[in-house]
């Protein structure tokens, strides 16, 4: 494990130390990477993500097709390897290992923001916090599992986000972190719902409606199903009128067909059995 920069001396400031996992793994050492071979990845990045893990519960996530003596072993060997090199990033408490207080980690910015928002606050760039997955590539069962984890708290964050940009009237800020939302997952109804609800708040009932259809059509398409009632009642008011109207038209229409021009008044319509004038032989 090395970096681009020199080692620290003596009266040096403290190094500034941040590990990226969101977008993949990258150490940086006062903005210089760290060059950090791939196994030795693996343990910092699980280190960082289960902080209070001890080393038997680290070593069987790390190495779990083998025996625990074997695991343990091989977590030692990385955990030397790695203090030996004057970038490491980690700090040992006991039968703990966790990353050292100052190393900045970005899955903590997503988590906090998530937090706050959660508390009804507004965190400067929640709507663009956590947008990369957690280690894109990696297939690790405890990955995985993470990796799912900070993608629905992401979009929860961001669902509840544009819930209360909508209920304090910012529809801008709002239908930014829904639309946020329905990027990240295409599918999912709750983003389009609040599209809908923030067209609707804004007097756009033409964007409201196309939101919708726009919805229908990408769900009908992709799994052959129809919307909730619930996304499909936030437009009942809006797209009653026009069905009044419709209702009302039909009868107008058939009437109008049945009179149309070159039909003697009083004809039946097609499919009646009124008599018919026969032709000259």
């Amino acid at each position: 494990m090395s970096g681009g920069s020199r080692l620290p001396t003596a009266g040096d400031p403290a190094p500034q130390v941040s590990l990226h996992l969101l977008g993949g793994f990258r150490l940086l050492h006062d903005g210089v990477p760290v060059v950090v071979p791939r196994g030795l990845q693996r343990v910092i990045a699980l280190i960082g993500l289960r902080p209070a893990a001890t080393r038997s519960h680290l070593a069987g996530l790390l190495w779990p097709e083998t025996s625990e003596d074997r695991a343990l072993s091989s977590l030692r060997t990385a955990l030397w390897r790695l203090r030996q090199d004057p970038c490491c990033p980690l700090r040992t408490d006991g039968d703990t290992v966790r990353l050292d207080p100052a190393v900045h980690l970005d899955v903590d910015e997503l988590v906090a923001s998530a937090d706050q928002v959660r508390d009804g606050r507004v965190p400067r760039g929640a709507a663009g916090a956590g947008r990369h997955d957690l280690l894109p590539g990696w297939y690790d069962d405890w990955v995985l599992l993470e990796r799912e984890r900070l993608r629905q708290l992401r979009l929860h964050m961001l669902e509840e986000l544009a819930g209360n940009h909508l209920a304090a009237g910012r529809h801008g800020e709002a239908l930014e972190a829904a639309l946020e939302a329905m990027a990240a997952e295409p599918l999912r109804e709750t983003p389009h719902r609040l599209v809908v609800r923030i067209h609707l708040a804004e007097g756009n009932a033409f964007e409201a409606v196309h939101a919708f259809y726009v919805y229908r059509d990408l769900l009908l398409r992709e799994l052959r199903l129809e919307p909730s009632p619930a996304m499909c009642a936030l437009l009942d008011d809006t797209l009653a009128p026009i069905r009044r109207a419709s209702r009302r038209e039909a009868p107008q229409r058939r009437a109008d067909r049945t009179n149309a021009p070159g039909r003697p008044t009083g004809s039946s319509p097609r499919g009646s059995t009124a008599p018919t004038t026969p032709h000259p032989r």
